[in-house]
């Protein structure tokens, strides 16, 4: 799948969008879309009618209380879940017309994923950790080897490359989750409340590396619930009730 010749303005506006000097490409785009749980006789409106737009390159924080919504869409975003209504086009293509294996590609290449609780695998050293994607890639060895040191030391970790997780801080477990993120070079990084878990100073280290990413043309999307980690983004969509509410630049 190659990104599409999709220009801003040649779009129309959806909610969360902001005026770009400059064209740039259309990443994320969701028209209507809507999640709704069944459970028995009751019927959950868990997402109701979201219209949003990322562009390469965006930092954009999604936030709300707890039952808004935002988990709900970030799996959306994250494919792994599918709307019950609604279109959601991933880099041009429909999300719903991919098959399992399409999928698979997309979440292991096309999205790095960032967790509050890290999901390292204890028994292995940081820069096995970060081989795991290409790994499943079918990556060889020595290609996959230089990639993680590689991405390692992008997230400042480059002498803790064969440290187990229960031998790094909080903060450093969360690089290496970043650098795992990276490792694929995905078009997309989607963080979940990545500074849930950590303390003031971890936090402030690794809202510092999104910011860092950013400025070197990331595409960051962070799901959090706290207003000082939704303000370091370029535009936060705030959600309630599982609709947005509101959307600051």
């Amino acid at each position: 799948m190659t990104l599409p010749e999709a220009i801003f303005g040649d779009q129309p506006a959806y909610q969360g969008v902001a005026p770009d000097p400059e064209p740039r490409e259309v990443l994320l785009d969701l028209r209507g879309v809507r999640k709704t749980y069944q459970s028995g006789s009751l019927q959950v409106d868990a997402v109701r009618g979201i219209d949003l737009q990322v562009l390469a390159g965006d930092y954009v924080a999604i936030m709300g209380p707890s039952g808004s919504g935002k988990s709900t869409l970030m799996h959306i975003i994250g494919c792994l879940d599918v709307p019950t209504a609604g279109s959601y086009r991933l880099a041009g293509v429909d999300v719903a017309g991919m098959g399992e294996q399409e999928l698979a590609h997309v979440r292991n290449q096309r999205i790095g994923f960032v967790f509050q609780s890290f999901n390292l695998l204890p028994g292995l050293t940081a820069q096995r950790n970060v081989e795991l994607p290409l790994v499943y890639a079918g990556v060889s060895g020595p290609e996959r080897r230089a990639r993680a040191r590689a991405a390692l030391d992008r997230v400042g970790l480059a002498d803790r490359v064969d440290h187990r997780p229960n031998e790094l801080s909080g903060g450093q477990q969360q690089r290496v989750s970043v650098a795992r993120a990276l490792v694929t070079e995905p078009d997309l990084i989607l963080a979940d409340e990545p500074t849930g878990n950590l303390d003031s100073a971890s936090t402030a280290e690794v809202l510092a590396l999104f910011g860092d990413l950013h400025d070197q043309g990331r595409t960051i999307v962070i799901i959090t619930h706290e207003h000082d980690v939704a303000d370091q983004a370029r535009r936060v969509v705030v959600m309630r009730d599982g609709a947005i509410s509101e959307v600051r630049v």
